[in-house]
């Protein structure tokens, strides 16, 4: 299904300023806490209402209202055909588990009844159907949440932030849950996250949004390799970053490590950043250094169950008071020869792994 998005709704810090029109069947929206994700989200749901714009899902429009106008289309929730699930899947706590699937369920007593034990089935709740919420687990609540809203038959569902009160373990659990239950819907999902590992692992369509306002969006794996935005390369995790002075479209000087760079591909016009995520380097022993490395000294370090942490100082920088580090995370296959050899004299940057970037 295609969606077209164009809304305006001023906020406490900032005005929402979202459009975007996208048709994939799995979407994420990331960014951090704060920047508009959910109320783009409950826009779209109907919960709350744009000051402008419109919403259009498939050849159906959910919302139209022009600047200055009062009038104009504003479909109730309930009419959208769109199912939400809360951060807290809000189950009502006095009704039972097929209460809870009934409940905004049209019909017949007996239809009803059918639509019901339809979904107990579906999603795996036999034994369950009296049940209060208090008594369920978080997995158990998660597939009655979605039970009550396919029963309805969206024609598309939104997950605002489904995972991020959990823990590592349940979260994963749970995770993997959802895309088996949601691999036969054919209608489109949009997933909130500030999670980058939770877009990337269920999401084929990615938006990436700052303040209000959609940074980019596209390919969710193509987004990954090549941000293009500074902003957006952090957003998915890129830890380090240094000013870029283009010379010419093979060469740069990179001025916070102090590198002369060197590229076979083109250095596009407009960079002035240049990201490297942190797993990335290629360490060096030796002492003389390949094209496109720098010498680095310890700074930190913190050993974790899977990598080893370095914050390091680059040696060529032309500020050598300049605060800014380097982090450098050694998976584990690097650590016999890390112990042998100690930390490296230089590290490499690959050039396929660097992200040219504009603010």
């Amino acid at each position: 299904m295609q969606i077209k998005v164009a809304i305006r709704k001023q906020l406490n810090s900032f005005p929402l300023d979202v459009h975007f029109e996208e048709s994939g069947n799995r979407i994420g929206i990331l960014g951090a806490s704060g920047c508009g994700k959910s109320m783009t989200l409950k826009s779209i749901a109907g919960i709350v209402t744009p000051e402008q714009g419109h919403i259009q899902a498939g050849g159906r429009i959910l919302f139209h209202v022009e600047k200055g106008h009062r009038k104009g289309t504003d479909l109730r929730p309930q009419d959208r055909r769109i199912g939400y699930l809360f951060q807290n899947y809000a189950l009502f706590p006095t009704m039972t588990v097929e209460e809870n699937i009934a409940a905004g369920l049209k019909g017949t007593r007996e239809e009803k009844r059918q639509r019901v034990s339809e979904m107990v089935t579906r999603f795996r709740l036999d034994g369950l159907e009296k049940q209060l919420p208090a008594s369920l687990s978080g997995g158990q609540q998660q597939r009655v949440a979605l039970a009550r809203l396919m029963a309805c038959g969206p024609e598309m569902i939104l997950l605002d932030e489904p995972f991020s009160a959990m823990d590592a373990y349940l979260r994963d659990q749970l995770q993997q849950q959802l895309s088996e239950l949601l691999k036969d819907y054919a209608g489109t999902v949009i997933l909130v996250s500030h999670n980058r590992d939770e877009i990337y692992r269920f999401c084929d369509r990615l938006l990436i949004m700052d303040e209000g306002r959609i940074l980019t969006h596209g390919d969710t794996r193509e987004i990954f390799r090549n941000p293009q935005i500074k902003k957006a390369a952090r957003l998915t995790g890129c830890k380090n970053f240094t000013d870029l002075e283009r010379a010419d479209a093979h060469t740069a000087y990179l001025t916070d490590w102090g590198v002369k760079l060197h590229t076979e591909r083109e250095i596009p016009e407009g960079t002035v950043c240049m990201g490297y995520r942190a797993h990335e380097f290629v360490p060096v022993w030796e002492e003389d250094a390949p094209r496109n490395s720098f010498r680095v000294e310890a700074s930190g370090y913190a050993e974790l169950p899977f990598e080893r942490n370095y914050y390091l100082k680059p040696q060529g920088r032309r500020q050598p008071d300049n605060p800014r580090r380097i982090c450098w995370y050694a998976q584990e296959l690097l650590w016999p020869e890390l112990d042998v050899k100690g930390l490296p004299r230089h590290l490499q940057m690959r050039e396929k792994d660097m992200l040219f970037l504009r603010e």
